[in-house]
């Protein structure tokens, strides 16, 4: 049977590993090696015996306050971050799997890297020069979105002097306040919900105000309120690109409110970025990214309901800075910083990337 300070110091000793070995994740289950993702990949580590029930107990004891095991007891499952004692923050998921402990911990880095340190397009920082407006970051789970998100606000706290609020579940990056008044708020922790959050940062004088994910449809609804009436806001969702973000949102609502929201939509939405994290051939991640900035046209096309249009007004919305998946990936095939199989596997028209890279 595992002891408490074995199985800590294990714990210690693999969140050292995920440093070292620049993984973004740890997962550990009960019978399975402990396994890290490094570069898109799981690497079980063969050196570590498989995890039992007791040792991930004590784990999971010694990670977590009160409230949140009782969230974990109650619901199957828990997020929240932590730090590691090389001051190291995670984001933690515990959850249950056929009535065993599982954690997955992501690594969340303490320095928030620029727009041109993550590779991203440099058009990215017209967003960040909005007064008011919706903007998405989309993509899979793993893509970056939190990343881009925390760039992003970065951004605008050193080259502006607003009062940005971030809504997190659970809280990630940790800004350091520059220009900016910055407060960051975790649900169940410091409020009750987004929605309420959202409705709240309404009377807080905030003008930038970063929403972790929109989940709900209250959540969708007062992010675009809180849009019409004169602030800043960036959210996540996890969708593919721009069109299906539009579909999710609009398909949240009531049928008989399709209209209305598309109607807000079109006068509130600011721009759409889709990313993935592709392998580089040097090793690492690099990000390819779909831009799409809201112009008259694609109001109307969302406003008209003709979303299968968008993915052409992309392609030819080259001057006005949009950037279409196909186009990042050639650009990263061109200059020998990922492979073509990548860049197929990542593309959503193989025979359109093929001709741009020729």
């Amino acid at each position: 049977m595992a002891s408490k300070q074995e199985s800590l110091a294990k714990l210690d000793e693999l969140l050292e590993n995920v440093l070292k070995e620049g993984a973004s994740d740890l997962h550990l289950g009960v019978g399975i090696h402990p396994t890290l993702r490094i570069d898109g990949s799981l690497v079980p580590l063969m050196l570590y015996k498989a995890s039992s029930t007791e040792e991930l107990d004590i784990i999971v004891d010694a990670i977590t306050n009160e409230r949140q095991r009782k969230e974990f007891e109650t619901s199957g499952d828990v997020d929240f971050s932590m730090s590691s004692k090389g001051n190291s923050r995670f984001r933690v998921s515990i959850y249950k799997q056929r009535g065993q402990i599982a954690i997955a911990m992501r690594l969340i880095p303490i320095r928030i890297r620029t727009i041109k340190e993550l590779g991203l397009p440099v058009a990215l920082k017209e967003f960040t020069r909005l007064s008011q407006g919706l903007c998405l970051i989309v993509g899979p789970s793993g893509s970056g979105k939190s990343t881009t998100l925390a760039a992003l606000i970065d951004e605008i706290n050193h080259t502006r002097s607003e009062h940005i609020v971030t809504i997190e579940d659970p809280i990630e990056y940790s800004f350091v306040q520059d220009r900016c008044i910055i407060n960051q708020r975790e649900v169940m922790v410091d409020t009750e919900s987004f929605p309420r959050a959202l409705r709240s940062m309404l009377r807080e004088d905030a003008d930038v105000v970063m929403v972790g994910e929109m989940r709900d449809l209250e959540t969708i609804r007062t992010a675009i309120t809180a849009a019409e009436t004169g602030c800043l806001i960036f959210a996540t969702l996890h969708t593919n690109d721009a069109a299906q973000s539009i579909h999710r949102i609009i398909d949240a609502f009531p049928a008989h409110q399709q209209n209305q929201i598309r109607t807000q939509l079109a006068g509130s939405l600011v721009g759409v970025v889709s990313q993935r994290l592709v392998p580089r051939i040097n090793g690492g991640r690099v990000p390819a990214a779909e831009v799409m900035f809201v112009n008259v046209a694609i109001r109307n096309i969302i406003r008209e309901n003709k979303i299968h249009q968008l993915d052409l007004v992309i392609e030819t919305g080259a001057e006005d800075g949009m950037i279409t998946i196909n186009k990042s990936l050639s650009e990263l095939v061109r200059h020998g910083i990922i492979s073509m199989e990548n860049a197929k596997f990542y593309s959503t028209n193989v025979n359109n990337l093929k001709m741009l890279v020729k």
